[in-house]
């Protein structure tokens, strides 16, 4: 039986996705199946992204947290969702920063930056980092990635990897993102949701 210091687990990220990972059995071999697939992977990332931003046009709960400035955008903002278009600015300025997050998980080292850079996809949603007016709901984090989820197996579905590499590939795409929703998840035990109306952002 293997020792886990239960309290490292929620201070040490690094420790905390190294204990996951071999729980899950998130190995070298996910990780070369992962970055196996980007080359074929990489020309859906656009159609992909529209792809999440058009579900996500369709609701209000999902819809209210593009109104809020996102970080680093200095552009104009929308007023409310009803003046907010798909092709407005700010949104594209988003769907750019989630086109980055996709080849992110498809290119780069699973190293103690890379944890980091996925811990703080999900702290960014929350008061935690950036603007503290800024949280995203934990249900619609998880409706976000529960479709990210399904779309990422349906592209590598669609992929010419053979049988044994696309079973592969979408063994380690699964893990992945429960170790992403872990890294989410974490940074809303101490958080309460927010009222409609209230300032948020993806």
């Amino acid at each position: 039986m293997k020792f886990i210091d239960e309290a490292r687990l929620e201070t040490d990220i690094d420790y905390r996705f190294e204990y996951l990972a071999e729980f899950t059995g998130f190995d070298q071999e996910d990780i070369d199946a992962i970055h196996g697939a980007a080359p074929h992977l990489a020309p859906l990332v656009s159609g992909l992204v529209d792809a999440i931003y058009d579900k996500l046009f369709g609701y209000d709960a999902t819809m209210r947290h593009f109104v809020p400035r996102q970080f680093g955008y200095e552009g104009d903002v929308p007023t409310d969702i009803e003046s907010m278009t798909m092709d407005h600015e700010m949104i594209e300025f988003r769907k750019q920063h989630l086109g980055r997050y996709v080849t992110k998980l498809v290119t780069q080292s699973y190293d103690s930056r890379m944890i980091q850079f996925l811990d703080f996809v999900g702290k960014m949603h929350t008061p935690k980092a950036g603007s503290t007016a800024l949280q995203v709901p934990l249900v619609q984090m998880n409706a976000l990635m529960g479709f990210l989820s399904d779309a990422l197996m349906a592209a590598i579905l669609g992929l010419d990897l053979g049988a044994e590499a696309t079973a592969r590939t979408l063994r380690a795409f699964s893990k992945l993102l429960w170790l992403q929703n872990d890294l989410i998840n974490r940074h809303y035990a101490d958080t309460q949701p927010v009222p409609v109306g209230a300032n948020s952002g993806y």
